[in-house]
């Protein structure tokens, strides 16, 4: 578990902006899963997502989304993955691989998290940010996720990533604009 725990470049959870947020969330509250509800609503509810709203800069490290209030869904988990490891919470990276029309091929990956709860396993929880047709929530140990995976087009990759795969990190990286990021998607074949 000591892997989920660590500060990394991405889950850059030692800084002290995220530090103070997480301290924040976590006030007054010594259950572990409303530690875990406060951390993805307050992402959920507060950090817009880029495309949805069409912002700029494109961010990557937890630390860039909350100095921003933006992110993509991977960011916006890399956040999330930051506040829920400065308040003691083993978190990893989870990803979902979708169809953008849901008619089939182009296809991406969608990133969300999963925290571990003593008295559930893992969880997988999804902050991307409701809109119409999108309706995510903390209700463990049922999965309220923002997509569902219930087509032939649609996979959740089973594996909980400690740290970004490298093809979003890439992605977000090398993109100037929210529409760049669209505009290249990342993917991965299905085995």
């Amino acid at each position: 578990m000591q892997e989920y725990l660590e500060a990394s470049l991405y889950i850059d959870w030692q800084s002290p902006e995220i530090y103070v947020l997480a301290e924040r969330l976590s006030e007054g509250v010594s259950d572990e899963e409303d530690v875990a509800r406060n951390c993805f609503e307050w992402v959920r509810d507060n950090i817009k997502h880029s495309f949805d709203y069409q912002l700029n800069p494109v961010t990557c490290k937890a630390s860039d989304v909350l100095k921003y209030k933006t992110g993509y869904c991977y960011a916006k988990s890399h956040l999330l993955a930051a506040l829920l490891r400065a308040n003691g919470l083993p978190a990893g990276l989870c990803y979902q691989r979708l169809s953008i029309d849901e008619l089939g091929a182009p296809y991406c990956l969608h990133g969300l998290n999963a925290v571990f709860l003593k008295k559930y396993g893992w969880y997988r929880m999804d902050a991307r940010g409701n809109k119409e047709g999108v309706h995510a929530q903390f209700s463990p140990p049922y999965e309220k996720l923002a997509f569902s995976t219930d087509t032939k087009h649609k996979a959740d990759l089973p594996e909980i990533w400690y740290e970004p795969l490298p093809l979003i990190v890439s992605v977000l990286k090398e993109s100037n604009t929210y529409l760049e990021v669209y505009n290249n998607l990342p993917d991965i074949e299905l085995i």
